[in-house]
């Protein structure tokens, strides 16, 4: 049976944590709006892009070049996206297993190189014999995303000069009530009907824009500004879905918290009690014996 002295560290103990674990509530619905504005406002660029390939397309444009048309190289890559820190559920544990069974499989052709974003993904790939061959830790902000984003860009960048034609990326994102939905988006290739629907889709407006830029290095700049942006979306989805499942955890530590604290205050309640009523008792013994004193 427990003391009053420690039913009361214990309740100070949980009172504590529940006051961390509303912080981390707070941080985490904040950090969702914003990565939800960030993926919002990429939409506008992503769209002007889009609008540039089809300019050139339009043209004639598709080039022989890796990635795009013609033959595309054997080798492959993966980027996965997890997370640098816990507290959240499932989320790595899903991420990691759809990227152990791909590795496994092999999706087709065995994946020469792996990147992955979030030290805890990767300590998991890792014992599950799949290393990253780099592994980049997440911005904590919304404003440390194009940095990061540039950073994998680079690195595919010199997986396609060593010869990696087919680069996929595979996070976490929310989809209707799933709070992370592993998703795999391909980077490279170019998928041959995206391509073809670009090319025949009517221009928006009556004016077709000009181009002073060669064909070639201009069709190569906006394949680079495309992986930019799915990249950048990607990583905020990524995020987003990150606190929300982060979020719900907490809810439930909340609920979970509120019960145990309400457990330990009855029995606080109990405890206290009891040694009232013992001192009670104790005084009344004093007092009988002391009246037997006096009546002798």
């Amino acid at each position: 049976m427990q003391s009053l002295e420690a039913l009361s560290a214990r309740l100070e103990t949980t009172a504590e944590i529940q006051s961390i674990v509303r912080t981390m509530k707070s941080l985490s619905s904040a950090s969702i709006r914003q990565y939800e504005r960030a993926v919002a406002a990429m939409a506008d660029y992503e769209r002007t892009v889009t609008l540039g390939l089809r300019i050139v397309l339009r043209d004639g444009g598709v080039a022989s070049r890796p990635g795009l048309a013609g033959d595309v190289p054997r080798g492959s890559g993966l980027i996965v996206i997890g997370s640098d820190r816990g507290l959240c559920g499932r989320f790595n544990d899903r991420i990691g297993q759809v990227a152990r069974d791909r590795l496994d499989a092999g999706s087709g052709s065995d994946c020469d190189h792996l990147c992955v974003l979030g030290q805890r993904v990767a300590a998991g790939l890792e014992a599950a014999g799949h290393p990253a061959r780099r592994l980049f830790s997440l911005p904590g902000s919304v404003g440390g995303l194009s940095a990061t984003v540039h950073a994998v860009a680079v690195e595919i960048d010199r997986w396609t000069s060593a010869g990696v034609g087919t680069v996929s990326i595979l996070f976490n994102r929310r989809v209707g009530a799933a709070l992370a939905e592993p998703t795999c988006w391909p980077l490279l290739p170019l998928p041959q009907a995206f391509l073809d629907d670009l090319a025949r889709a009517p221009w928006p407006s009556r004016c077709l824009p000009i181009h002073r830029m060669e064909r070639p290095p201009l069709l190569s700049w906006l394949v680079g500004q495309r992986i930019f942006v799915l990249l950048y979306r990607a990583l905020a989805e990524s995020l987003a879905s990150e606190h929300a499942a982060r979020l719900a955890a907490m809810q439930r530590a909340e609920r979970n918290i509120a019960e145990h604290r309400e457990t330990l205050a009855g029995a606080f309640r109990q405890k206290r009690q009891e040694a009232i009523t013992r001192e009670l008792l104790d005084i009344l013994a004093g007092f009988e014996a002391v009246r037997e004193d006096h009546a002798d």
